[in-house]
C-alpha cells in the first residue's frame, strides 16, 4: 500500500490580534490544505514592524477560537509570535508561515513598518517560505471574499510549487468582489510614501501629546508596480527580501570612494 502522504504543516499569525476577522478568514481558506497551527498576538500589534520583546516576560496561552485548529494567543509582537512557534509550540519549522490577512494595505513602503511582513520576513529569515497578505480594506466589517478565494489559490500554489526556503511574497487585495477582480500580478514594490504631519492637541490636564496623520502618496508612474495593480483591481504579489544590501550602491563606493580599503 502507498504510503499516505503526510500534511504539510501551515503555521498562521498576524499582527491584528488572534481575534480580527482576517486571521479568521486566512484560516477557513487553508485549513484544509495541512495541519494549521496558529500562534497570534493576544491585542492589536500593526505598526510593529520588526519589533521583538526584551526585558519583559512573554506569555503564551492556548485558546480555542478555531474549531478543530491548535491555536495560541501570545502577548508579544508578530515576530515574537514566529520564534515561540518554532520553538515552544512546534518544536520545529513548519512548512510554511502565512500572516494575516491585514486589515488595511501593507503595499509600498507599508511593508517597511507593517508587522504583518515581518512576521513573514522572520519566518523566511528561519528559511520558512512564507506569505503576508493584505486587503486594502480597513474596516472589521470588510467584505473577506475575495481575499479568502485568492489566498487559498496562492497557497496551493506555493504547496505544490515549493519556492525557495527564503522566500517572501506580499500579496495585497483590492477592494474588490470576486467577479471585479481582474488577475494577479507579480509587481515591484512602487516608490510612494506617506507625507506626514503630527496634530499638536492638549490632553484634558493641559498637556502636549501628538496625533500622526498623514497622505499617502505615489511618486511612482510605472505600471508594474503594485500600487497601480491594486488601483486597476489586480491581486499584487511582490517578492521581498531580508538582505536589504543595496548592490548598485556598493559597486558605487568600491569604485568611486578613495577613502576605501584596498586589497593587499
Amino acid at each position: 500500500m502507498e504510503k499516505e502522504k503526510k500534511k504539510p504543516v501551515i503555521l498562521i499569525t498576524n499582527d491584528d490580534g488572534i481575534t480580527a476577522p482576517g486571521i479568521k478568514n486566512l484560516i477557513e481558506a487553508v485549513k484544509d490544505l495541512g495541519k494549521v497551527v496558529v500562534v497570534a498576538p493576544d491585542k492589536p500589534q500593526s505598526g510593529m514592524g520588526h519589533a521583538i520583546t526584551i526585558g519583559v516576560p512573554l506569555r503564551l496561552h492556548k485558546v480555542n477560537l478555531f474549531e478543530g485548529i491548535e491555536a495560541y494567543q501570545c502577548s508579544g509582537t508578530p515576530v515574537d509570535c514566529v520564534k515561540l512557534a518554532v520553538d515552544k509550540v512546534l518544536h520545529h519549522k513548519p512548512d510554511i508561515c502565512l500572516s494575516g490577512i491585514n486589515h488595511g494595505a501593507n503595499h509600498s513602503i507599508n511593508v517597511i513598518y507593517s508587522g504583518t511582513m515581518s512576521a513573514a520576513v522572520e519566518a523566511a529569515i528561519e528559511s520558512i517560505p512564507s506569505i503576508g497578505f493584505s486587503l486594502l480594506d480597513y474596516s472589521l466589517e470588510a467584505d473577506f471574499s475575495a481575499a479568502r478565494k485568492y489566498a487559498r489559490i496562492i497557497v496551493e500554489q506555493m504547496l505544490q510549487s515549493p519556492p525557495n526556503k527564503h522566500c517572501v511574497l506580499n500579496v495585497n487585495i483590492p477592494i474588490a468582489t470576486v467577479d471585479e477582480i481582474k488577475g494577479v500580478k507579480v509587481c515591484r514594490q512602487a516608490y510612494a510614501k506617506y507625507e506626514e504631519d503630527f496634530i499638536e492637541r492638549n490632553d484634558p490636564h493641559g498637556r502636549k501629546y501628538y496625533w500622526l496623520t498623514g497622505e499617502f502618496v505615489n511618486f511612482d508612474e510605472g505600471t508594474d508596480t503594485d500600487v497601480w495593480a491594486l488601483a486597476n483591481n489586480y491581486i499584487s504579489i511582490v517578492p521581498v527580501q531580508f538582505d536589504l544590501t543595496h548592490y548598485k550602491q556598493k559597486e558605487h563606493l568600491e569604485k568611486n570612494w578613495n577613502i576605501l580599503s584596498k586589497e593587499g
